[in-house]
């Protein structure tokens, strides 16, 4: 390993945005831990440490923590409920902005940069970056709840219009995949296209180190490898660590309710807690097996599953009302896109803070993760060609997805008001975990695709902590991707540690304060990455005519 101070370790300037990496000690590659760990020692040490404490801390004192997590939920989605809008619209704007502007041509990773894989394997990747758990926890739940006036909690859906009755159908569906669409749809990758960039410009066109603090260079310069860069990467950690956590309760409580809805096992905070237990020691295998032998092959599986699933509940279940709620869907979605941006001037808000600004503060936390994944196989795309695709291919797959399940439970539910599951699980007696489960108990074959549902929910369980544990390990090891595999099993277990505290210290409510404290602070520097992508592009755009 080269010397901290060896200048050699690190890239020539290419232009006026880069800088010898030479910073003594505090060098961005970091050192060999005590126990082999290589390590960023400041970004790892302090980390590791706050996420023991947190976890110790959350353990011996749950009411208060459950108590402090409900008030953090309420002051992010009640107080600040108009800044995540206005960020996340800025986010939309900036990247329609790249796409109309001459930068638009400028290549990730410089002119004679070509793509490394082609269109189909490109689209299947980024369709499969950014969705885990949600296509089966959210599929049924949302588009149901959306199309219906009487919610849970006092609640009023902005997109429902009249009673429950079976002329109400196509429109209500249209609605509640609009509602869905929303949240599943241009919003939340307009968030990830400004993370994914800003690493893809910084590492390959600038030669800078695979990091988040890499984009702020042009704000901090050589500060960046300094604190400033290290307290960047910590909450780029922070929020990735809560945002999986996230994911992998909710994945924890649908895995549960399945099984109680096929094998009769107890629903409990318990039974949670045992399934993330063993679904991160699976995990844990995947990990020490590695990228090739681990992730890849469970990611291969898992696509393969999740398709035969799709076209299970497609051609199974109402085919053209499931394929004409989609269509309906995106064209309300489309017409209504405006009026759902909105911050300002709705009547809205209990509707908007339950679920909107919770969705846009889970999206913002899940950037680095995601972002890293997108920006690793996006090299040598034109900016232009890469936020279309980000923006339009992820958004397109979810729709179909979504309006083939949603459009499904819907049908039920309409067919059937008194006796539909779906509508017990989503609007009678709230149990969202269920939504899915009480879909499939009106197609043939229940018990088989409610064990094919499990096992897809607990493989996407197992491929999202390998992953997570990858993208904050590179973090946390000053932007290396190939860091001791001890190092990576490390993350895995502490992602399963705060998934199980965040549970027993108050389950979704907690789950939600996890992703909102993260996404407060993190959404700051995204709108500070907007900046300096610019800046980056400018000098791009200025080697570009040089030439």
């Amino acid at each position: 390993m080269n010397s901290p101070n060896d200048a050699s370790a690190h890239p020539e300037p290419v232009d006026d945005m880069q800088t010898d990496y030479v910073v003594g000690q505090d060098n961005i590659e970091g050192n060999l831990g005590p126990i082999g760990f290589d390590i960023h020692n400041r970004v790892f040490m302090i980390s590791a440490a706050a996420s023991i404490i947190f976890i110790l801390l959350t353990l011996m004192f749950p009411e208060t923590a459950g108590s402090m997590f409900q008030s953090i939920v309420s002051f992010s989605t009640g107080t600040l409920d108009w800044y995540f809008m206005i960020v996340v619209d800025f986010f939309i704007l900036f990247s329609i902005a790249l796409i109309l502007l001459p930068h638009g041509s400028i290549r990730l990773g410089g002119p004679d940069a070509r793509p490394e894989y082609g269109y189909l394997s490109w689209f299947a990747m980024l369709f499969a970056a950014g969705i885990g758990i949600g296509l089966l926890f959210f599929g049924v739940l949302e588009p149901v709840y959306h199309a219906n006036v009487s919610l849970p909690l006092g609640i009023t859906s902005p997109f429902a219009d009249g009673a429950l009755n079976a002329d109400a159908v196509p429109e209500a569906t249209a609605m509640g995949l609009a509602g869905t669409y929303l949240h599943w749809g241009i919003h939340g990758w307009a968030v990830y296209v400004v993370m994914a960039l800003a690493l893809a410009l910084f590492s390959y066109n600038k030669g800078m180190p695979f990091s988040i603090r890499s984009a702020f260079f042009p704000i901090l310069g050589e500060r960046v490898w300094g604190w400033w860069g290290h307290i960047i990467d910590i909450l780029a950690v922070f929020s990735t660590l809560f945002g999986l956590a996230t994911s992998l309760g909710l994945g924890a409580q649908q895995a549960n309710a399945g099984m109680n809805f096929v094998f009769g096992l107890e629903v409990s905070v318990t039974a949670q807690i045992i399934i993330i237990l063993l679904v991160t020691a699976v995990a844990l295998v995947s990990v020490w097996r590695g990228l090739d032998g681990g992730v890849k092959r469970l990611s291969e599986l898992n696509m393969l599953m999740a398709v035969c699933f799709f076209f299970f509940v497609l051609f199974a279940g109402p085919t053209l009302a499931a394929l004409t709620g989609f269509w309906d869907g995106m064209v309300t979605y489309a017409t209504e896109f405006v009026a759902l941006s909105a911050p300002f001037g709705r009547e809205d808000d209990a509707y908007r803070q339950a679920w909107t600004i919770f969705y846009w503060a889970w999206w913002v936390s899940w950037a680095p993760f995601v972002g890293m994944f997108i920006a690793r196989v996006s090299r040598g795309r034109t900016v232009r060609e890469f936020v279309l695709a980000v923006l339009i291919v992820p958004t397109l797959f979810i729709a179909i997805w979504m309006g083939v399940f949603g459009s499904t439970g819907l049908e039920q539910l309409y067919a059937s008001p008194d006796t539909s599951l779906v509508k017990q699980y989503v609007i009678d007696n709230y149990s969202p975990e269920l939504s899915l489960f009480g879909m499939l108990n009106e197609l043939p074959l229940t018990g088989l695709m409610s064990t094919l549902g499990i096992i897809l929910a607990l493989i996407f369980f197992v491929t999202s902590s390998d992953s997570g544990s990858l993208v904050i390990d590179t973090i946390t090891a000053g932007g290396k991707i190939d860091a001791p595999r001890p190092q990576r099993m490390f993350w895995a277990t502490v992602e399963g540690l705060i998934a199980i505290v965040l549970l027993i210290g108050g389950g979704l409510s907690a789950l939600q304060a996890g992703v909102t404290a993260t996404a407060i602070p993190f959404s700051v520097l995204m709108l500070l990455m907007c900046y300096t992508i610019m800046k980056a592009l400018n000098s791009e755009l200025r080697l570009l005519r040089a030439r």
